[in-house]
């Protein structure tokens, strides 16, 4: 079979793998969608991120959707051509963190396409892939397209579970990439009572303008686009800070009311905060990483109508075109979520 491999910055290839079997508790997907996340791309473009860096060949991904090829033993409420969502998310159920409900601290995760153990956690960029049978969420209803989005859908739904309460909230959203827009999605169906939006990018602020935000903002364009909600303190009850950029969280301080509450999503360097300004305004400063059973609630949301991320998948390109997908996935000018058909 086919895979989508990495060997290193910019080295991207196509690459032939035995077939697998499934064993018992596990399914053998024939694979459908797989979404290009901002972790691959940081494989991709960079060869990882931060101290997480490729030391070995590996296969990327982690947002896929297949449909059920063989079935093994012991397996039970599934059945030969059902298309599923496949949860990349594999604690081992017996660590401490495990065992405390927080699987996604979990010490010996298997999470597809990571180079953080070594060796590298393969991936899921692939014709077939084994997974096991709890990992995967019927999706009867949606696109093979949907179903691959239900992965950065719970890392969303875990983040406005870190944020609390959002009925009558005032949202401010900073980076409007996938988990960005998602988060307008999902702070919306919660029922903020506002929901703004800040970029650097047309393209993308006008897909949040679509999906739901009341008001988006260029700060590229005026940097100074936030400083009319600063007065009395601030103006917003939660920020998602999705971009992973100091400056954005930093410029978002003044705006936030006292008591506020920041999630932290996006991943990029280390940050220096204004931590006396928090410190006076008693804001929470609440980090958000992965998830685990959010995926199984994402996938029922979007199967029942609740939430819509079609949207979202703004290109489909065949496997066999790998590279010209990972190259357009990271122009923020023309896409948001850039999936792969296999």
């Amino acid at each position: 079979m086919k895979t989508i491999v990495a060997h290193a910055a910019k080295d991207l290839r196509i690459e032939a793998r035995e077939m697998p079997e499934p064993g018992p508790d596990q399914v053998l997907i024939r694979m459908a969608a797989g979404g290009i996340c901002g972790s691959d791309l940081h494989y991709y473009n960079h060869g990882g991120f931060g101290p997480i860096q490729l030391k070995e060949p590996m296969i990327l991904g982690h947002e896929v959707s297949g449909h059920v090829a063989a079935i093994g033993e012991n397996v039970t409420g599934l059945k030969e051509g059902q298309l599923v969502a496949i949860s990349p998310s594999r604690p081992c159920g017996t660590c401490e963190y495990c065992l405390e409900g927080k699987q996604n601290h979990c010490l010996n995760m298997r999470f597809y396409g990571s180079a953080m153990p070594f060796p590298h956690i393969q991936g899921a960029f692939c014709e077939y892939l084994v997974a096991d049978a709890a990992q995967c969420a019927i999706a009867d209803g949606l696109s093979a397209g949907e179903a691959a989005m239900a992965e950065p859908l719970s890392v969303v739904l875990h983040a406005a579970r870190q944020a609390g309460d959002l009925m009558g909230k005032r949202v401010l959203v900073t980076g409007c990439g996938p988990i960005g827009l998602l988060a307008v999605l999902v702070a919306r169906y919660a029922g903020a009572a506002q929901v703004v939006a800040t970029d650097i990018m047309a393209f993308t602020l006008g897909m949040a303008r679509k999906i739901g935000a009341d008001l988006t903002l260029n700060v590229a364009d005026a940097p100074d686009g936030l400083d009319e909600f600063a007065a009395d303190k601030g103006h917003f009850d939660v920020l998602f800070e999705c971009s992973g950029v100091a400056a954005a969280l930093s410029s978002a301080v003044p705006v936030l009311r006292p008591g506020a509450t920041i999630v932290q999503l996006g991943l990029g360097g280390d940050m220096t905060l204004p931590m006396q300004a928090m410190t006076a305004k008693e804001i929470t400063l609440q980090g958000s990483f992965r998830f685990h059973s959010e995926f199984f609630t994402a996938v029922e949301m979007m199967r029942t109508g609740r939430l819509s991320v079609d949207p979202l998948i703004t290109h489909t390109i065949p496997m066999a075109n790998a590279v010209s997908a990972f190259d357009l996935a990271s122009d923020r000018n023309q896409a948001i979520k850039v999936q792969l058909a296999f």
